[in-house]
Formats: structure tokens, C-alpha cells, sequence
């Protein structure tokens, strides 16, 4: 036996003991981490059953699962997101988180649920996954917008605190946030709002569109006092709607733009031909100013909004995004329509 076992002071037996403790130390990881995959699993599972489990049709037809089954299951759910059947590709997903494992997935359903006005669902969902990646920058921002259109804009705000820490650019952001939260403040006086307002606009410029729609809606006064003639586009959709009772005509009838933009809309006769040759960079303006002046009354305008990030083009205005949720990237695009084809929806 002594010639078989290497003694203990010899460099072969320290060289065993090193194996045998690395070899320790592996099967100890393995398990621990096998043991770590099947807790999170089993908590996840937790986590789905507070959701109601008849939205996964999927799982009630008994569908055997096979790894080559995600792909065109994950194509036929962006399908139904796209569509705008949200309940389906929620199904789809719910089904494919309970057969396999991914933050991925549980991130994407979370986006549908945002996407469908669920909100106490998609904020479950994010805050679950940030409880193990603290540091997810999408996730963070997506819950950000979860809190946002649930008004509770000291939370959002919050979010911007690690999304700082990690870097991010976000302080058109947190103006935008400011900005929302102080037009849903009802204990603020009108003087205070307007203050802010306009400090808020000179810290990013980028607002003015929706700085001068928020003035405009506490005083036509106001709003007429901060319009900037070299933005007028931006607001014509605001100019166009305005009741003929808000109307200032001695601010109006001092600019050409506002004159041919109440000339167009009826509001004033057109009485100079070089109003035809003087252009305020709005050709629809422009042209319906010259069928006014030829008699023509029948010509009204249409609004659409295209996102600048995404390209969607919606018939409203808004101040995200409903495909993408880019801030304050809609913009504003007329169309000349006879008054029985005009839509007439304020913004």
C-alpha cells in the first residue's frame, strides 16, 4: 500500500488533493447554479399564476412543445402585435415563457401589456425582471412609460436616477415628465404655470409646440403673447381650430402668416393680390388663400402626424408615439379638403 499511495509530503499526492478540491468546487457550482435555474423557474411560474390563466389558449388545446416551435410561434405573435390583436400574441407568449426560459420573452410580453393599456401588468413584469438586472436600460425606460401613463410622474422620475448612473442622456426626458406633471398639477395658479412653462421651453426649445398648446389652453391671451412667428407651422393645426372668439386680430393683421392663415380659413377677405405672391413657406395656405380670393369658399384643411423616428402617420396629434413612444417627434402634416371631407378634431 505504501508503494501504491503517494506519501503525504510528495508533490503527487498535493497535486491530487488539488484535483479532487477543483473538482469539488465544479460540482458544488453546478449544482448551485442547476439549483438557482430551477428557483428562478419555479418563481416565475409563481409570478405567471397572477396572471389569469385563461389568456393562454394555447396551453387549454394541451399543444406539445418543441424547441422548433418558438421561431415561427414568435413570428406569428409580432404578427398579432402588429395587428393590433394584443390578447393573441399575449397567448402566444404566455405559453412560450411557461415552456421555455428568457428575460426576453418576459420583457416582450411586458411591452404588449404596455402596448394594451394593461399597465399594472406591464409594471408586474418590468419590476420582476429589473429584481434580477437592476441595470437593464429598455426595461427601465419602458417602465418609466408604464408610470408616465399612469400619471404618476414622481416615479417615472425615479427611473431616470439609474438610467443616469448608467450613462444615458435623459434630460430631455425628465423635462418632458416635469412638463406633464406640471400640466396635471391643479393646486398651481395660472401665473405659476405659465412661469414654469416658459422655463421649462427655454431649457429645451424642442417644446415649444406643446409649451404654446398648454398656454393657449390656460388664456388665448397668453398663448397669442409667446406665439413665435417663425414657428407658426408647428402650431397651424392650434391656429386653425381656435373659436373665432380667441381670435386677435390686431396681433393677426400684423403678421402676414397669421393674416393668410385667417384669410384661408375665412376669417378675414383677402383683399391685397400681393397676398397671392408673398408665401409664408405653407403652400396649402397659400393656395387656399388664392381660391378665397377667386371666390372659392368650399376649401378646409386636414391634419395627420407622422412620427419622425418610426414614419407611422396617425390622424391625431400626440406627444409620444403610439407605435414606437419616441417623445415629441410628431409632425405636422395639411391636407386641402372641401368642408364636407374635413376632420375637424381638436387636438
Amino acid at each position: 500500500m505504501d508503494t501504491f499511495l503517494p506519501g503525504y509530503d510528495s508533490p503527487l499526492f498535493t497535486a491530487i488533493l488539488i484535483l479532487l478540491i477543483l473538482l469539488a468546487v465544479v460540482l458544488v457550482t453546478y449544482g448551485w447554479s442547476r439549483y438557482m435555474q430551477q428557483r428562478h423557474k419555479s418563481q416565475l411560474m409563481e409570478f405567471l399564476e397572477r396572471f389569469d390563466s385563461n389568456q393562454c389558449a394555447l396551453e387549454g388545446a394541451d399543444l406539445p412543445f418543441d424547441e422548433s416551435m418558438s421561431r415561427p410561434l414568435l413570428l406569428l405573435a409580432k404578427a398579432f402585435e402588429s395587428s393590433g390583436e394584443y390578447h393573441k400574441s399575449i397567448s402566444i407568449y404566455l405559453y412560450l415563457i411557461r415552456q421555455e426560459e428568457g428575460e426576453a420573452l418576459l420583457e416582450q410580453l411586458g411591452k404588449i401589456y404596455l402596448k394594451a393599456g394593461l399597465l399594472e401588468r406591464a409594471e408586474s413584469i418590468f419590476l420582476q425582471i429589473l429584481s434580477r438586472q437592476p441595470r437593464h436600460i429598455p426595461v427601465l425606460y419602458q417602465l418609466g412609460s408604464v408610470y408616465e401613463l399612469m400619471q404618476d410622474y414622481d416615479k417615472a422620475i425615479e427611473t431616470l436616477t439609474p438610467l443616469k448612473t448608467l450613462g444615458e442622456e435623459v434630460e430631455m426626458l425628465g423635462t418632458f415628465w416635469a412638463f406633464e406633471k406640471l400640466q396635471h398639477n391643479e393646486t398651481l395658479s395660472h401665473q405659476k404655470k405659465t412661469v414654469a412653462l416658459l422655463s421649462m421651453h427655454q431649457s429645451q426649445p424642442q417644446l415649444y409646440r406643446l409649451t404654446i398648446a398648454a398656454l393657449f389652453h390656460l388664456s388665448s391671451t397668453l398663448g397669442w403673447k409667446h406665439l413665435r412667428h417663425d414657428r407658426l407651422h408647428e402650431s397651424l393645426d392650434l391656429l386653425w381650430y381656435l373659436p373665432s372668439s380667441q381670435l386677435d386680430f390686431d396681433i393677426i393683421r400684423d403678421n402676414i402668416g397669421l393674416t393668410k392663415i385667417y384669410a384661408a380659413r375665412g376669417d378675414i377677405t383677402p383683399v391685397h393680390t400681393d397676398w397671392l405672391t408673398q408665401s409664408n413657406g405653407m403652400a396649402s395656405i397659400d393656395i387656399l388663400v388664392a381660391a378665397r380670393y377667386a371666390g372659392e369658399q368650399r376649401g378646409e384643411l386636414n391634419f395627420s402626424y407622422l412620427c419622425k423616428k418610426c414614419k407611422q402617420s396617425f390622424p391625431f396629434a400626440f406627444k409620444r408615439c403610439p407605435h414606437c413612444l419616441a417623445i415629441n417627434s410628431a409632425q405636422l402634416e395639411e391636407q386641402i379638403a372641401k368642408d364636407e371631407e374635413a376632420d375637424h378634431t381638436l387636438f
